[in-house]
């Protein structure tokens, strides 16, 4: 499965707006349904920041831009505060955004189901924006970026 290129996501929920927000990093994200707008992801069951964004309720999925690979790292690691040197911010639906991101799609977890040695999270898109630039991709192990082709 390595030889199929995909994006590289940033899921992040926030307990209350003091709080420090959780994050941890998907590259299983996509489209399921257009009316009612729904997205899905798969999340490691080993994972220990999916309990704490789940019981949130909301989440912000960002689509990293192909200059974050720092942002990927950082939310992929173990250390407790992911976030620290990671700039964000509250949504219009109380969600952490992270700054640069190519998109953002605020979501509420409406189902989980049973995927293996991971679990497969249903939402409900409540929002979504997008900024510029590439998207950071991941293929073959390693990060990079996508580049359109330009019109001849």
């Amino acid at each position: 499965m390595s030889h199929l290129p995909t994006g590289v996501v940033a899921l992040a929920g926030i307990s209350h707006p003091r709080a420090n927000p959780h994050g941890l990093v998907v590259g299983t994200f996509q489209s399921l349904s257009l009316s009612p707008a729904l997205v899905c992801f798969s999340i490691g069951r080993s994972s220990t920041s999916w309990p704490k964004i789940r019981s949130a309720g909301r989440l912000c999925a960002s689509v990293l831009a192909e200059d974050q690979e720092h942002v990927c790292r950082a939310l992929s690691s173990k250390q407790p505060d992911k976030f620290a040197g990671i700039d964000w911010s509250l949504s219009e639906t109380g969600v952490p955004r992270i700054a640069g991101a190519h998109a953002w799609i605020d979501c509420e977890v409406t189902e989980e189901l049973d995927g293996g040695d991971h679990t497969i999270a249903i939402a409900r898109v409540l929002r979504m924006d997008h900024g510029r630039g590439d998207p950071l991709v991941f293929h073959r192990g390693r990060l990079g970026s996508y580049r359109e082709p330009r019109a001849a």
